[in-house]
């Protein structure tokens, strides 16, 4: 909790896997909140156009060299052998 300000915000894609320390974050007035790109789509929420707004600004970024991918390696061809090399890659934390 030392990293988040004083009415700060921290926003998490993934699950905890600890809980969370909050009543350091209370003290400091801080918030928290979970993000799911797809809950716009999924319940149809009033603001359902800000995530076409989103996914084309990440487009421009893609276009324009900003972002870039972080595919290392393409396995086209679903089969056990592309499979078992996928899998080995993943345990060993490389990228596909």
């Amino acid at each position: 909790m030392d990293l988040i300000r004083p009415q700060g915000h921290i926003v998490s894609i993934v699950e905890n896997s600890e809980p969370l320390e909050q009543k350091e974050m209370k003290m400091k007035a801080a918030s928290f909140s979970w993000e799911c790109i797809f809950a716009r789509s999924m319940y149809q929420t009033p603001d359902i156009i800000k995530q076409h707004h989103l996914l084309n600004r990440i487009v421009n970024w893609i276009d324009e060299g900003k972002v870039q991918g972080t595919a290392g390696d393409v396995m086209s061809l679903i089969n056990a052998e592309n499979l078992r090399t996928a899998h080995a890659t993943l345990e060993a934390g490389r990228v596909i």
